[in-house]
């Protein structure tokens, strides 16, 4: 399973790329308020560095950037895809699991512009997604618990996406802990992207805390030649 960091932060893509060999990077609006930047300025930062890295190409390093959220007509989410897809060979285009989303997303592929269906919440929305052959497809995971529900279907994505032989890549998104990381590894998802403060969290143990007490004073009593 790859991991893809959510952030649209420079300085923390550098990081966790040297750091945690992250496979890849998810942004959205949020993401982009954060970094204190402009839209457009975000996006020539990260292709800059994707260049200077020598990590040019979709399969080496893929980066999802979601375009303007108002636009609701195919027409102008395609035109607003383009430009945003010429900045970079590696630009994925995130576009909303809608009716014109879709028909946009469609069109895009078909131009060689590879999309990732977002804000995905059914196993509904994900088929579609894959028939006309997005890229990626990122059901949302926080939220659905945040709310009450629970992430099982992102399990039945899986297994539907296996027994139909799909080949869109499923980005398990808004992932908020450890616990989630693992389980959905374990059911075959393809990524996981969440922000870099929650990979961190994910590699501490408080038995790992303890083990390593127990054994600093260990070494520490042994006796010194």
């Amino acid at each position: 399973m790859k991991y893809f960091l959510d952030s649209a932060k420079i300085d923390e893509i550098k990081y966790a790329y040297e750091n945690y060999c992250i496979d890849g990077v998810t942004t959205n609006p949020k993401h982009i308020k954060l970094s204190g930047k402009s839209f457009m300025q975000v996006v020539k930062e990260v292709a800059d560095w994707i260049r200077e890295e020598g990590l040019e190409g979709m399969e080496q390093f893929p980066v999802s950037f979601e375009i303007n959220p108002h636009l609701e007509k195919w027409e102008d989410i395609v035109a607003a895809a383009k430009e945003v897809a010429s900045c970079s060979p590696n630009y994925v285009i995130k576009i909303p699991c809608c009716a014109q989303g879709l028909i946009a997303a469609k069109k895009l592929e078909k131009m060689g512009i590879r999309t990732n269906v977002t804000l995905v919440f059914s196993v509904s929305q994900a088929i579609p997604a894959a028939k006309l052959g997005a890229k990626f497809v990122s059901p949302f995971v926080g939220w659905k618990e945040n709310s009450g529900d629970t992430a099982d279907y992102i399990r039945d994505i899986i297994e539907t996406y296996k027994k139909t032989g799909y080949t869109t890549e499923i980005i398990v998104a808004a992932v908020r802990n450890g616990r989630q990381i693992g389980e959905f590894a374990a059911w075959g998802a393809d990524i996981v992207t969440c922000g870099l403060e929650v990979y961190e969290a994910s590699f501490e143990h408080p038995f790992t805390d303890f083990g390593l007490k127990v054994f600093r004073e260990a070494w520490d009593g042994t006796a010194k030649e």
